[in-house]
């Protein structure tokens, strides 16, 4: 059994904490918090028209970020095992790694999906026609495609109010990849780095003080 002032047990439970918690607990909380608020908000987008399509109402990469969230705190429910020695909690580690890189894939889709549509409307021209609201790139070319918004009886109002929720949504998914990533790296650096330190580069420092007792 290791002693409480065994240096190799502080490391691992060093390892296993950031800022005095169990290092899961911070990016659940983050994307707990980030997924419910793109999750609203894409389904306030999704009311204000009922013709926006579902790229550009991103209310599921809320919910995939809601779910990395809920596994991350299903981790935090389980005992700690030093090296990973129990198949549950391997398995749950695994599934919070491989969902948030899904949900960050997700999150950077619904900032692009957003960036692309915010840019469009910039170059909008729009009128009310029978509570639509329809708007082109180019007036002048009669074969232009036109952008409807059904249910707007006024213009003005919804193309600012959608240009709000788009640049919402940009900043709120990009935060929300920013976690996800995060959450990768630590995960990937409490697994892995441990390993490739104590493998390669401890016994190169151990030769080397030979040498220099020769």
């Amino acid at each position: 059994k290791k002693s409480k002032g065994d240096p190799k047990t502080g490391q691992e439970e060093e390892s296993h904490t950031c800022c005095g918690c169990r290092f899961p607990l911070l990016f659940a909380l983050l994307q707990l918090g980030l997924g419910i608020a793109v999750t609203v908000l894409g389904f306030l987008m999704a009311g204000s028209s009922s013709s926006l399509l579902v790229r550009d109402t991103p209310y599921w990469a809320g919910i995939i970020v809601c779910v990395v969230s809920l596994v991350g705190f299903v981790m935090l429910c389980i005992s700690y095992q030093p090296d990973e020695k129990t198949c549950v909690q391997f398995t749950v580690k695994l599934m919070y790694f491989l969902l948030s890189a899904l949900g960050l894939v997700a999150c950077v889709l619904a900032v692009a999906f957003a960036a692309h549509h915010y840019l469009q409307m910039t170059k909008f021209t729009c009128d009310t026609i029978l509570e639509s609201c329809q708007c082109k790139l180019d007036t002048a070319d009669p074969l232009g495609r036109t952008f409807i918004y059904q249910d707007a009886a006024d213009c003005g109002s919804l193309t600012s109010m959608l240009n709000l929720y788009l640049l919402l949504q940009m900043v709120l998914n990009l935060i929300a990849a920013l976690v996800c990533l995060s959450a990768c790296f630590v995960m990937w650096k409490h697994r892995y780095q441990v390993f490739y330190v104590g493998v390669r580069f401890y016994p190169l420092i151990a030769t080397e003080g030979q040498q220099q007792k020769v």
